[in-house]
């Protein structure tokens, strides 16, 4: 949706593998299953812990289990209908070659980043903030939707580079539109510096009880050195790299680096998930990984299915016809 709203030569190579991405909600839909069975022993305010207290009458409203599984139904149909009528579009701009396509695609982006920005907000406050419930930050969602976007980026980076040794990837695609990925990049590694930093700031600055308690936790013990692991190999090291315009432009380099961003960032939702449950520090079990594994290995699985159902470039896309003119 951001390139269609842009336009630019650089989304060429990324916009098949982020539209068969979009086309994996139906698997993260049926993995979202055992969340709501399990919904008891993952959520405090199950029990009543919070909604209980008198100074909170909203999040009793809020918390509640009908409220909260007709909220994901929301989510998920908004998510559904954008993926559906995007990729439709998408599909009869190849067949027809019709250029009215490409205005319909960038009609819809507008709207549709909105619905995006509003619906991961909400998710992210649902399923993860609520997780300690009497702890709140009203930019929580914004920095949901740059992990995201970062990781989604990385992928998708990851996969173009693997596919410019086979035509017609490697007739189009060059080294000038990996190093504009890289700059795209590059600027969600600041925009996420910028949003974690900003939260803690005024969390830090504030100092209220409600509030302070999501960094005790998580700036003590194991969890402070994870947290400082995050800094480095999150913000300050990409940063350096991404900086460098040979790193940009060298796609083995900006591929490992990519790969290395999207561990990180499982790290990242660890580090704001976990400690949660485990406050003292973590407490490694085998079916951590195991579990990671399998999950990341059935979604890319169905990725990999949708990637190879459509041509791996747009075929009549008239912006970027114009742009190679």
């Amino acid at each position: 949706m951001m390139h269609h709203l842009t336009g630019g030569w650089w989304g060429l190579p990324i916009r098949r593998p982020l539209e068969a991405g979009m086309r994996t909600f139906p698997v993260l839909l049926i993995l979202f299953i055992p969340i709501v069975f399990g919904m008891n022993r993952i959520f405090p305010w199950i029990q009543g812990a919070v909604t209980a207290n008198p100074r909170l009458p909203f999040k009793h409203i809020y918390l509640s289990r009908d409220f909260f599984l007709l909220r994901a139904a929301i989510y998920f149909a908004i998510w559904f209908v954008l993926t559906y009528v995007m990729n439709r579009w998408s599909v009869e701009q190849d067949r027809t070659a019709d250029p009215r396509y490409a205005k319909y695609l960038e009609g819809i982006s507008g709207p549709g980043l909105i619905l995006f920005g509003i619906t991961v907000t909400y998710a992210s406050i649902d399923w993860v903030m609520s997780l300690e419930p009497g702890w709140f930050s009203t930019i929580y969602g914004m920095l949901f939707m740059v992990i995201y976007a970062l990781g989604a980026l990385a992928l998708v980076v990851n996969i173009s580079q693997a596919t410019t040794n086979y035509a017609p990837v490697s007739h189009v695609v060059t080294r000038d539109q990996f190093n504009d990925l890289g700059n795209l990049m590059l600027t969600f590694v600041m925009l996420w510096a910028y949003l974690s930093f900003s939260q803690f700031l005024i969390i830090w600055a504030g100092n209220l009880k409600n509030e302070i308690t999501f960094y005790v936790t998580r700036a003590n013990g194991a969890w402070a050195g994870l947290a400082l692991f995050l800094v480095l190999f999150h913000f300050a090291i990409p940063f350096l790299f991404l900086l460098q315009r040979s790193i940009k432009r060298r796609l083995k380099m900006l591929s490992i680096l990519c790969g290395a961003l999207i561990v990180i960032s499982f790290i990242d939702m660890y580090w704001l998930v976990v400690p949660a449950f485990q406050p003292s520090g973590p407490r490694l079990h085998p079916l951590d990984l195991t579990l990671l594994i399998g999950i990341f290995g059935i979604w890319f699985g169905s990725y990999i299915w949708q990637l190879r159902r459509a041509p791996l470039l747009p075929l009549h896309d008239p912006r970027f016809l114009q742009t190679a003119d």
